[in-house]
This record gives C-alpha cells, sequence and structure tokens, in this order.
C-alpha cells in the first residue's frame, strides 16, 4: 500500500511526535508514505477566502492524483477540511470550474478520483483488524484507555464519512486491538476547547482540563489522541500548574500511534515518547513481559 502523506502543518511544528510514531508504526506495517511539496489543507483561510480554501485542498488531492495515490493524514482537521471542500465543489459547478480552472495553470487535472484517508481509516478499513492483530506482539494488560475521538472527523458524517457520529466505535476497536480496554466515559464525543484558545483561553483550558478530569473519573489510566490539536491542548493543560484543590487529571495523553507501535514491539525511542508532556514512558509498565 502506498499512500500521499499530508502531515498538515501543526504536526511538523507544534506534535512532531505525531508525525514521527505515524511514519515509523506504518513503515513497520509495510505502508509506503510519499512525500509531495503539499500547501495546506485551506482550512485556515475558509471563513475568510472560501474560494482559495477549495482551491488549496483542490490542489493537494490533484497532486496525489498525478502520481496515482491517494492521501493519507493523520490530523482529523486537515481530513474534514478536505472532505467538506471536495462535498462543496461536487456540489457548486461554478466553484468547480473556477478551480479546474487555476490547476489547469499548473497542469493539473480536476476533479480527482484521489481520496483522503485518515491515518485510523486506513488503519482499520485498508489494513484492517485482523492484520493489526497479527502484528501486536507485546499486548497491554491492565491499562485503561479512554478514546477522544474528536469533532472534524466526526461531523458532518454524511460528508466526512468516517464513522457513526453519536456512536462511534473504530477507535474504541483500534485501542483493544492492541491489548488495552476502551472504557466509557463521560467526554468521549466532547470538544478539547481547541478551538476557542485564540479568543478565550481560560475557557480552552477549562474545557480540557474537564476531559483530563474525567478520563481520570472514569477509570482511565490514560487518554489515547489521534488529532494534533486535541494532543497540543492536552500538553497544555499538563504544562500549566495546577492548584492542589484542582480536581486530579488522568496520568497522561498517549498518541494513538505511540500506543499501537510499543504493542507491535517497537521502542520509546522509535516512537518518541519522551517527546509527549508528560513523557509516556509510563506505559511501558503495562506491556505484557514488563
Amino acid at each position: 500500500m502506498r499512500y500521499a502523506f499530508f502531515p498538515g502543518c501543526k504536526i511538523p511544528y507544534y506534535v512532531p511526535h505525531y508525525g514521527a510514531s505515524s511514519r515509523r508504526v506504518l513503515q513497520e506495517l509495510g505502508i509506503e508514505l510519499v512525500d509531495l511539496e503539499f500547501n495546506c489543507c485551506g482550512y485556515p483561510m475558509s471563513h475568510l477566502y472560501y474560494q482559495s480554501s477549495l482551491l488549496a485542498a483542490a490542489r493537494a488531492l490533484a497532486m496525489a492524483e498525478a502520481q496515482g495515490l491517494d492521501v493519507l493524514t493523520p490530523c482529523k482537521c486537515c481530513f474534514g477540511s478536505f472532505k467538506r471542500s471536495m462535498h462543496a465543489l461536487s456540489q457548486e459547478p461554478e466553484r468547480r470550474r473556477q478551480v479546474a480552472e487555476e490547476l489547469a495553470k499548473e497542469g493539473l487535472a480536476f476533479p480527482v478520483k484521489s481520496q483522503v484517508k485518515h491515518l485510523l481509516s486506513v488503519l482499520y478499513h485498508d489494513l484492517g483488524l485482523p492484520a493489526l492483530r497479527q502484528r501486536v506482539t507485546r499486548p497491554y494488560q491492565h491499562l485503561k484507555v479512554a478514546v477522544l475521538y474528536g469533532c472534524h472527523a466526526l461531523r458532518p458524517s454524511r460528508v466526512t464519512g468516517f464513522d457513526h457520529p453519536y456512536a462511534p466505535t473504530i477507535i474504541d476497536q483500534l485501542v483493544e486491538v492492541t491489548g488495552a480496554q476502551s472504557i466509557a466515559w463521560a467526554g468521549k464525543l466532547s470538544c478539547c476547547g481547541a478551538p476557542l484558545l485564540e479568543h478565550n483561553p481560560e475557557l480552552s483550558l477549562a474545557i480540557i482540563n474537564r476531559r483530563l478530569s474525567e478520563c481520570r473519573e472514569g477509570g482511565a489510566d490514560v487518554l489515547a489522541i489521534a488529532c494534533p490539536y486535541s494532543q497540543m491542548q492536552a500538553e497544555r493543560a499538563y504544562a500549566v500548574p495546577r492548584p492542589a484543590a484542582d480536581r486530579e487529571l488522568v496520568t497522561g495523553a498517549v498518541l494513538y500511534p505511540q500506543l499501537l507501535g510499543l504493542a507491535m514491539g517497537l521502542t520509546s525511542e522509535d516512537l518518541t515518547l519522551s517527546l509527549n508532556t508528560p513523557d509516556a514512558g509510563y506505559l511501558l509498565s503495562f506491556l505484557s513481559g514488563a
């Protein structure tokens, strides 16, 4: 399997451990990633220059199409943005014509057949749970995991097609492949607070703190994430000093490819666990044979 890898803007600079662990796990699974000179997915400009945001998304997919590849992204925001842009262009002929006209100047064709897929979709649908199970050599023992689904991949479900918007199971199943238990908890489908960060940082921090305390109250040992924005939020919360009277938080937040990679026998260095805040090395004690 080969995909054009779209890391997005946030991962390389703010969450490099997400990109590094994703690449390492996919390499171990025999999935080849091709790096193209992509532009932004278009999301940041979508509320100011809508047509430009559509063009940005279409250009990236057209570049992948030229190589005969689908796009794989670990970023749920990029995934959702691509899906919404492609849906809009399928419904609006004039915007589609304008995009095709601009792309033709670069020798790129549009519309395209190439699809955008989230990292978890590739693992779940393209590779499959049975194949993943075969690669787990050190399953977790007694590890309870709370999963945070995030907003952009789930909604609007008729556009993204990621999972059921109100009763998703993909991440839970992927977690349990590793031997860990995915628990039921209050904030599973709730917002991490990232959209409010620039406008109301206090409220944004309060929201992620609530998610992290809900995890602990639900009995989780760790929060599993597959979104750069949610991971940035969690790490920001752990970096801020907390009054002793505050509710306790779950031990830490881990990115799904890090969780999977350890169960596959990869090392903490392979998966850059030390870049997490806090360091995610505590997961090693839950591995069988530890």
